[in-house]
């Protein structure tokens, strides 16, 4: 099973941006623990900050992969480009976030993309990435 981890926006910062929110731990290192704990799965990483770029990933995996994780940060909440590129391909799309967006600032409780996705999952740390690639391990 071959699976795309995707992050969007400022992602890139975590384990040194808003540590009370995100924790300390960066993706990077977070992302050995999952390809330890997923043996059977062939799992990618891609991050980006660009609205295109992300986009432009979406096309490239969703009609080869298996399935794709996705926490698309601030766009999230602002594209519908990205929407629409999930809505475009077969692969199955799991959003997922950090922290909690309906406990945060109230723009951040409406997600663009959760209608094109699987399921959602927030709030629950770095583990929301785990609990999306048990969904997919178990339901594809």
């Amino acid at each position: 099973m071959k699976v795309m981890i995707m992050n969007g926006p400022n992602l890139n910062l975590l384990g040194t941006r808003e540590k009370t929110i995100y924790g300390d731990q960066s993706f990077e290192a977070y992302f050995e623990t999952l390809k330890e704990k997923f043996p059977t799965m062939e799992l990618e990483y891609y991050q980006s900050n660009v609205e295109g770029e992300l986009i432009n990933k979406f096309h490239e995996v969703g009609f080869s992969y298996d399935g794709v994780v996705f926490n698309g940060g601030g766009y999230t909440h602002t594209s519908v480009a990205i929407s629409d590129a999930i809505a475009a391909i077969n692969t199955p799309v799991v959003e997922v976030h950090i922290s909690n967006i309906h406990a945060r600032e109230e723009f951040r409780h409406l997600s663009l993309i959760t209608k094109e996705c699987a399921g959602l999952i927030t709030g629950f740390g770095l583990a929301g990435y785990d609990m999306g690639l048990t969904y997919l391990r178990d339901h594809l």
